[in-house]
């Protein structure tokens, strides 16, 4: 017996659940593969909760009833009393043994300072041996109750931070010798179970859990009396909860990851730029890392770049746009400019492009500032100012190597804009980027770059502007309840209301407590046709150019918004802050 029951004496309680509370969980579970998990110490409750649907809260509840356990569906610690929580309970014995300290009673009439018992919530009652060493660890009374798996986790790390379980080894390995910290891997394997130094272990967890919370960013910041480490999911900022008095530990922590990222650890007063190649779970993550002095020491932003696989499916167009999408990728020449501000997408929307014509029988080129996404087949160069490798250079020396296709990671000044415009000119298909508002703005760019408009009549094909919303998290989302006269400022068409959804302001745990998860685009494409070559070349206002394009069929990037609220995809409000009114 291992941790306090048997596989077959598991198999025997999920068979009065069956007939308990109506939950048919031994027909489906895998004898064999549960047995295999029991043998080598595993737990049986995170072997069903992973590997059999099943609502962790129906099941918990059921087996709490089954069992003659206490049930709490919440397991809020008491945020209040932190500090005594964590007193009594430390984090090693709480994260190890994955109990959740939630609040402490004491007796009336007693000592204020000795509590009566603390109540502590964990989610599996088979682990009998953890459970004895933590009464052994707590010196006083414990109060048990069972509560869902995501809860008692989720409830830990902001109890406890990221790292909370081995600050007691890092504050005593602050003192280390920067310059005996050597680091030699070009592949870092980040691990769960690494057992390196405590502060190699602690920035693992930093990236681990960046990366459980799909985020594209890690921001570690000291503050005056702090370090602030911040993750951005879905495009937002999310402080991340660390141990307390972690600002003791900044200097080895930032000198860790310039270490990883091949940086001088010894120069703090000027900024640096590395690279940081990882691989967790087996899956190559290129992490880009900058540094940053500051009257309160050197900030690190991380920016993590999975090795994704583009597709064109993946930004998820409404037909309409799709067909006319494809068309343009179907010209032998030309440019298309995709439009936006930074972090709106525009590069991944260039690659699922690039990726849709990459074949054998073309040549791809791209110029980059840096090179971030790697595309098979394709020669991709990074810009280089130090030794004169810029856009308008590479793009001139590109051209000299016979390509069929060319991405320029940006047109930043009109020699490169000029260039791009005789590469389109003659018989070259050149995407790039550039910001601006709007699609239609990108005309006016080129002309005040100082681009003859007959040149971008004739060579651009279609200017593609796009945000990037919130997806509604589908776990959590209710009916919307805006009044008309909110529906009517913003734009939003009133007889498309009925029906459609908006966040949950406390959001859930899927979701990060923010009512949000994951992204989707909304997109506002216009055409350079005949006619529009002609009020273009003739000087037309924008709002002539606008009339026109919607002549042309031309949909703004808030009416394309709309269609995704009204779908349920995403919510007004995410439409309004990305998009305007026009």
């Amino acid at each position: 017996m291992v941790n306090g029951t048997t596989a077959t004496g598991f198999k025997g309680v999920l068979s009065l659940l069956s007939d308990s509370a109506g939950l048919d969980l031994s027909s489906c579970v895998d004898t064999a593969a549960m047995e295999e998990q029991f043998l080598n110490g595993g737990s049986l409750i995170d072997w069903l909760l992973d590997h059999v649907e099943v609502s962790e809260r129906e099941f918990g509840s059921a087996l709490a009833s089954c069992l003659g356990l206490a049930w709490d569906g919440e397991a809020l610690a008491d945020e209040a009393n932190a500090d005594v929580l964590k007193s009594l309970c430390a984090p090693p014995v709480a994260i190890k043994h994955r109990v959740l300290p939630l609040r402490v009673s004491y007796r009336e009439g007693g000592s204020a300072t000795v509590p009566d018992f603390i109540e502590l919530a964990h989610y599996d009652p088979f682990a009998t041996f953890d459970r004895q060493l933590v009464r052994r660890a707590i010196a006083c009374p414990i109060k048990w109750v069972l509560s869902p798996r995501r809860k008692v986790l989720s409830g830990l790390q902001r109890l406890y931070g990221v790292g909370g379980d081995i600050f007691d080894d890092l504050l005593a390995s602050r003192d280390w010798n920067e310059d005996e910290f050597s680091f030699k891997e070009e592949v870092n394997v980040i691990d769960d179970e690494d057992e390196e130094a405590s502060v190699v272990k602690f920035v693992n967890q930093i990236l681990n859990e960046a990366l459980k919370q799909r985020a594209t960013d890690i921001h570690i910041e000291p503050l005056r009396s702090d370090l602030r480490v911040r993750y951005r999911v879905d495009g937002v900022l999310r402080r991340v909860s660390v141990p307390d008095n972690i600002v003791t530990l900044q200097s080895s922590v930032i000198a860790r990851l310039k270490l990883m990222a091949g940086l001088d650890i010894a120069e703090k007063r000027k900024p640096q730029d590395g690279r940081i190649a990882l691989q967790v779970g087996g899956e190559p993550i290129d992490t880009r890392v900058a540094t940053i002095p500051g009257i309160e020491g050197e900030s690190i932003s991380l920016r993590l770049l999975g090795q994704e696989q583009f597709n064109i499916e993946r930004l998820d167009m409404f037909p309409e746009l799709r067909r006319d999408v494809d068309e343009i990728l179907s010209r032998p020449n030309g440019i298309v400019l995709v439009t936006g501000p930074t972090g709106c997408g525009k590069s991944t929307s260039l690659f699922c492009f690039l990726s849709a014509l990459n074949s054998e029988d073309r040549k791809i080129v791209t110029i980059e500032d840096p090179v971030e996404n790697r595309l098979e087949g394709a020669l991709q160069i990074a810009v280089k100012p130090e030794i004169d490798l810029t856009f308008a250079s590479g793009l001139r020396s590109v051209l000299r190597g016979d390509p069929n296709i060319i991405m320029v990671g940006e047109i930043r000044d009109v020699e490169t804009a000029e260039i791009a415009v005789q590469s389109a000119l003659t018989g070259h298909l050149v995407f790039s980027t550039l910001h601006t508002n709007d699609s239609i703005g990108g005309i006016t760019r080129l002309i005040d770059m100082g681009v003859e408009p007959f040149l971008v009549a004739a060579s651009v094909r279609a200017f593609i502007a796009q945000r990037l919303v919130r997806r509604l998290c589908r776990e959590c989302c209710l009916q919307a309840d805006y009044t008309a006269e909110f529906l009517r400022s913003v734009g939003f068409p009133l007889k498309d209301a009925e029906g459609i959804l908006q966040a949950k302001l406390e959001g859930c745990d899927a979701c990060g407590h923010t009512g949000y998860r994951g992204r989707t685009a909304v997109y506002e494409l216009f055409r350079v046709t005949d006619k529009v070559q002609e009020l273009i070349v003739s000087g037309a206002s924008k709002q002539d150019l606008q009339r026109q394009g919607m002549l042309d069929g031309y949909v703004n990037m808030r009416e394309y918004g709309w269609r995704k609220v009204i779908e349920g995809q995403t919510t007004i409000e995410e439409v309004v802050a990305s998009t305007e009114l026009t």
